[in-house]
């Protein structure tokens, strides 16, 4: 590349990076610019899914750095590794060639492509979605590159259902066939089917993978009966290496569609080939579905994702965060595992408002700044209470003993003591589960915190010694501010 072409592919990258901060992804490092042609500036991506999320997801943004860069009104067209850009390749073989006057006179592109440049990225603009979508499948949703295994964070919530999705990557139609995996909105679910998409399409490139909603799954039925197509449907679905559809619950009701689901299950599964389904609920608990569909959904292995616990949802902001290109400290990374404890979704939603934010207000993404972002999403209260960590700040501080000790497997009275101590007063002054405080203090059992909470009760009541220390610790985690011990 040369060095104008590295100075505008650069400025092309600080742009979105200024601008459009949210679509920006680390692997973007490994775009390759190609140049303007035609009244285009080409990128390759280094995969057809990473196209497609690109053309989908990052047109706009792309556009608007490539015109403000360059200061053309020209679109960007997106490549995938295999597709032809010979277009992008000849301007730069012309400029090493020596030329005659006529030649130069003849090639000269101002006189006649200004016309051109301006029509050409509305062409762009509209082709693009539609090149995306396989044209038999419509309703199919879209595959983010970012949703891969290695993006997973693997808890004790979700690791049945992440070993026994990458086992069925590795052998599709032999693994677990079908896999069912469900849990509450927002935990994981998704990722999963997305990671198992894209591992099999790496795999093997050619096999056919649908990745649909059952919402979309419906609608496409529907338009085959109105159409009489419906021999062209049964061949969509049935002749595929691996069918994957989401939210296989709103077949509750849909008799017609039972129906034909039953057969197209039956004809895949027959052949070896892959059935992978998520929903809200487990197959026994989908209401109206026929016995023979639940006992079906149960053949295979049936996975549930939970909930992440503390520690869990810290790995996933961190993340999170990696994968956008923002530099969290871990307290920062703490305070908002405190303070959501909802949903993956609502942690990512947190990361792009404190990433718009210390866009928009040129500073760093810190903790003052998201305490600000979080009582703005309305996810922490007004004044803060204490925290984990400054609860265990204070105990630390007390009894003279290392944070790492509190947190590790050491069962020396002198450590047990304020561990105890601490699992007490996370579990009196914040509103963390057993679960979650257990997972804190080194992913032990809600057992263990049951029994420090009663220890330590009985315990207040016979010892007046006792009962003046964790008194005096309870009035240091009220002043403390979570994430400035």
């Amino acid at each position: 590349m040369s060095d104008p072409d590295r100075k505008t592919w650069d400025g092309i990258v600080a742009h979105l990076r200024s601008s459009h901060p949210v679509v920006c992804r680390q692997w973007f490092r490994e775009l390759e610019p190609l140049g303007v042609a035609s009244g285009s500036y080409g990128i390759r991506a280094h995969s057809s899914l990473h196209k497609n999320y690109l053309r989908r997801e990052c047109l706009e943004a792309f556009n608007d750095a490539v015109r403000s860069v360059t200061g053309q009104l020209i679109g960007v067209r997106f490549l995938g590794p295999d597709d032809d850009a010979s277009t992008f390749e000849r301007p730069r073989r012309r400029k090493t060639a020596p030329k005659s006057a006529k030649a130069d006179a003849a090639s000269d592109p101002q006189p006649s492509t200004h016309a051109p440049e301006a029509r050409t990225p509305a062409r762009h603009d509209e082709t693009t979605f539609s090149e995306s979508i396989p044209a038999d499948y419509p309703d199919a949703l879209p595959i983010n590159p970012d949703f891969g295994f290695d993006t997973f964070v693997i808890g004790p919530n979700n690791e049945l259902a992440q070993a026994a999705a990458l086992a069925v990557s590795a052998k599709p139609g032999r693994a677990y066939n079908p896999l069912f995996i469900h849990g509450d909105v927002g935990l994981g679910k998704t990722h999963l089917l997305q990671a198992v998409c894209l591992k099999v399409k790496h795999n093997r490139p050619d096999a056919k993978v649908v990745y649909i909603s059952c919402d979309g799954f419906m609608s496409q039925f529907m338009a085959a009966v109105q159409d009489g197509s419906m021999s062209e449907f049964r061949h969509r679905f049935r002749d595929v290496d691996l069918l994957v559809i989401d939210d296989i619950h709103f077949l509750a009701k849909r008799d017609r569609t039972q129906e034909e689901f039953f057969h197209t299950f039956n004809a895949l599964y027959q052949n070896n080939r892959q059935i992978i389904l998520s929903s809200d609920t487990p197959p026994e608990e989908i209401p109206h579905l026929e016995d023979r569909l639940v006992s079906r959904f149960k053949w295979g292995l049936v996975a549930k994702v939970d909930a992440p616990g503390y520690e869990t949802r810290i790995e996933i902001l961190r993340a999170k965060a990696e994968l956008r290109g923002v530099e969290l400290t871990d307290d920062v990374l703490c305070y908002i595992a405190q303070h959501i404890d909802t949903n993956i979704r609502e942690l990512e939603g947190a990361i792009t408002t404190l990433q718009m934010r210390a866009s928009v207000e040129k500073r760093d993404a810190d903790l003052e700044l998201a305490q600000d972002c979080l009582a703005e999403l309305g996810a922490a209260p007004a004044s803060d209470g204490p925290t984990i960590e400054s609860i265990i700040a204070a105990v630390s501080d007390f009894y003279s003993v290392r944070k790492a000790d509190l947190l590790g497997k050491r069962r020396h009275k002198s450590i047990s003591l304020p561990r105890q101590v601490s699992m007490y007063l996370a579990r009196e002054h914040t509103r963390h589960s057993l679960e979650e405080i257990g997972n804190h203090f080194g992913g032990r059992d809600h057992t263990t915190v049951m029994h420090a909470v009663r220890t330590v009760k009985a315990r207040r009541g016979g010892d007046n010694d006792f009962e003046a220390v964790v008194r005096s610790l309870e009035q240091q985690v009220r002043r403390r501010r979570p994430g400035r011990d």
